[in-house]
């Protein structure tokens, strides 16, 4: 059964993507595609809109740098907030569905994409105790002749630059994300974002957005979906024992 949800997951993928396509950055594919020998970003590998050799400059703990913008300028991040900056890394780069989100005016870009508080607090949790030297990773560098990101500012510790998750999730990556409003229409970067982008990408759901009794009825169905899938992987993980 579990094995049938992850085809499901696969299929929503594909559909999607064939309406969406990829962003436009200059990692990104045109379309995407599977890419079975990706080094981290693996939850995008059956439809991923970056390549598998992109994804070799994450797969190596501590990261120095993607592309040419440092991770370390304040030294270098823990484990537990290099893991999370990873998943937003990949979902940016690699995700087949960034583009549901794409900026309406930089089409590498991507806007308000809906992040469940859950991971935004567990995000600020694991990242708290690091520093930073910029509030928006996107905009707040310098950038020196070579293209590479210097310090404009002091390093500071992530608890003193944001007050909390929501207010780091909402500026870290500009207007790239937000928080949700709700507990299952929203994604954490993991398998379960499988039944939320369902909801998400429905043309119901998008006709409907005005609604609020109807948003209410979604969330249902997918806390119940969240659940039953929830359910399911406990049970294939007791078959595997």
């Amino acid at each position: 059964m579990l094995r049938f949800a992850i085809t499901l997951f696969a299929v929503i993928m594909s559909s999607t993507c064939q309406k969406y396509g990829c962003l436009e950055g200059d990692t990104h594919k045109l379309k995407p595609s599977p890419e079975p020998n990706m080094h981290e970003c693996t939850l995008y590998s059956k439809s991923s809109c970056c390549y598998a050799d992109f994804t070799e400059q994450l797969a190596h703990s501590p990261v120095i740098k993607v592309n040419n913008s440092y991770w370390n300028r304040c030294g270098q991040l823990s484990k537990s907030c290099e893991d999370f900056t990873k998943k937003i890394e990949c979902f940016y780069r690699c995700s087949p569905h960034a583009a549901r989100w794409i900026h309406p005016n930089y089409t590498a870009a991507i806007q308000s994409v809906p992040l469940c508080q859950s991971f935004c607090d567990e995000w600020y949790e694991a990242c708290k105790g690091d520093s930073t030297c910029v509030r928006n990773w996107l905009m707040d560098w310098e950038w020196d002749e070579s293209g590479e990101n210097r310090c404009k500012n002091k390093c500071i510790p992530y608890s003193e630059m944001y007050a909390n998750g929501t207010d780091m999730c909402q500026n870290m990556w500009g207007e790239s994300f937000k928080v949700s409003e709700t507990s299952c229409l929203c994604l954490q970067m993991n398998k379960k974002d499988m039944m939320a982008i369902k909801y998400l990408l429905s043309e119901s759901s998008e006709e409907s957005s005005s609604s609020s009794s109807s948003s209410s009825s979604e969330e249902h169905a997918c806390q119940k979906k969240l659940l039953k899938f929830e359910k399911l992987k406990g049970e294939e993980g007791e078959q595997t024992r």
